[in-house]
């Protein structure tokens, strides 16, 4: 399946995953190490705001990371500042420091500029707005279509015909010192 609604995530994610790469370079121009990709991500997208954790991750796309640990990093780096709230010591709030926003700023430019040389070719900004906005209508669809039932196909039906037909769990069995799997495999334990 490499086209229409899969073939658009699947174009999304490589593009995410390429600028990631960029931005990574960037970083490393600038001889910095002590901060990654993802990390520079979060702050691009936490801004000039004070926010809760749970605000910032759905700000952004950190799917496959540890927001927390990545915070936590952060913090250690001196790029952002954490504090716990007064009238609610469970609520921790960050926001980026002097540090973080002259990076965060330094990071935009960056952008900027790859608008600029994308500016007369395929990637003209009228081009990034309208992917954009048909973007953001997939979003909002996947979203909307999250809460409720499942519709169109039927239900595949039982049997060996079945390509995806859940297996029982696989168990291993403890023999002695040893855990057997069903396959035949043996470890031992301890």
């Amino acid at each position: 399946m490499a086209g229409g609604y899969f073939g658009v995530v699947a174009l999304a994610e490589r593009l995410h995953r390429r600028t990631l790469e960029l931005l990574e370079g960037e970083l490393t121009r600038l001889g910095l190490d002590d901060i990654s990709a993802i990390q520079a991500t979060i702050l691009l997208h936490m801004g000039a705001d004070e926010m809760t954790v749970s605000e910032l991750t759905l700000r952004g796309c950190y799917q496959g990371t540890n927001v927390s640990y990545n915070l936590s990093k952060l913090v250690e780096s001196g790029y952002v500042i954490q504090e716990r709230s007064e009238r609610d010591r469970r609520v921790v709030r960050v926001s980026a420091s002097p540090k973080g926003r002259a990076l965060a700023a330094h990071l935009e430019r960056f952008y900027e500029n790859i608008e600029a040389e994308l500016s007369g070719t395929a990637g003209d900004r009228g081009a990034l707005a309208n992917c954009e906005a048909v973007l953001g209508r997939l979003e909002r669809f996947a979203t909307a279509r999250l809460s409720r039932p499942a519709v169109g196909l039927p239900a595949l039906p039982p049997g060996p015909e079945r390509p995806l037909a859940p297996k029982a769990p696989v168990e291993p069995r403890l023999s002695g010192s040893q855990v057997v799997w069903p396959t035949g495999a043996v470890h031992s334990r301890g």
